[in-house]
């Protein structure tokens, strides 16, 4: 009988281990969980297959750690469509704002165009490039990554211009909106061109009509295996206002290189003429404002908010 007694007494904290509580008897209760595990207040991990949250009412306990897990942000997902026309290896693309015309012998856009509005928006510069889902592949740069070599991945159209929708501000990140642009020239001669049409944007309604002049220089020619995207020799930009008799237009060619800065920009001055005859496009203006070359580009008014 003592036999008996003896026996139960031995068998019975190790039935109740595997189904009481865990952390129990010297391992002086639960502290707190580590995920699913239960930590005990002896500094041990319980060996219950529990999960510890569940078990604690439900509750998610305080994770002790010397580590801190950072709160990710979700971004609020900002949709828009691409009304997509082709004709041939050319892709009329038609984003919230702007047009692009792709090329997919090329993987680029040719040609851009827009109005630029009077400023009444402030929505912020989409912080990544990407690629358009909507768009065959075989027809758009292979990746999104940034083209090293001291090219940036310059906008043909800027996102500054549409900053009173936040799609089409987005929608200016997307790849099939950027090219190769020699970095001195990204943020010299061609962004003074997109200051001066932010600033008149505010006198008149601008159109703003531009593309590529891909030349044949190869030496350039860093990103067809990466991004599979030749590096245009110059991009060229009308910008127009007024109609009527009262129809103005100023035109650049803006050589693709790092001797292009600001203070050279009228040196790129053209006539409409001349890029047409250069690129083969109409562009929509007057005759009479195409044979016209000013000597200097339009001067930014005083007191012009760029931002």
């Amino acid at each position: 009988m003592i036999k008996i007694i003896l026996l139960t007494l031995l068998l019975f904290p190790v039935t109740g281990w595997s189904g009481g509580i865990p952390c129990s008897g010297k391992k002086a209760g639960i502290s707190h969980c580590e995920g699913s595990q239960f930590v005990c207040n002896d500094g041990s991990v319980s060996k219950s297959t529990k999960d510890c949250s569940s078990y604690l009412n439900g509750t998610p306990q305080p994770v002790k750690s010397d580590s801190t897990i950072p709160i990710v942000k979700s971004e609020p997902v900002v949709q828009y469509k691409t009304e997509i026309t082709r004709s041939e290896n050319i892709l009329k693309l038609d984003y919230p704002g702007f047009t692009v015309w792709l090329d997919c012998t090329q993987r680029g856009p040719v040609k851009f165009q827009y109005v630029a509005q009077h400023d009444t928006g402030d929505f912020k510069r989409y912080d990544k490039f990407f690629l358009d889902p909507n768009v065959p592949a075989e027809c758009q740069q292979k990746t999104a990554n940034a083209y090293g070599h001291g090219y940036d991945r310059g906008h043909q159209v800027p996102a500054n211009h549409l900053d009173s929708s936040e799609a089409a501000i987005k929608a200016t990140n997307t790849m099939t909106n950027i090219l190769p642009q020699a970095a001195n020239m990204n943020r010299g001669a061609w962004l003074l061109t997109e200051e001066i049409i932010e600033c008149y944007r505010d006198i008149d309604a601008l159109l703003v009509v531009g593309g590529v002049i891909w030349g044949n220089n190869p030496a350039d020619d860093y990103f067809v295996e990466s991004h599979g995207v030749k590096t245009p020799d110059a991009y060229w930009k009308v910008v127009i206002r007024g109609t009527g008799q009262d129809e103005r237009a100023i035109a650049w060619i803006v050589p693709n290189t790092q001797e292009v800065t600001r203070k050279n920009i009228d040196r790129y001055l053209v006539s409409i003429d001349e890029i047409e005859r250069i690129t083969g496009e109409k562009i929509p203006v007057a005759d009479y404002a195409k044979h016209d070359k000013p000597s200097t580009s339009w001067m930014i008014p005083q007191g012009c908010n760029k931002g």
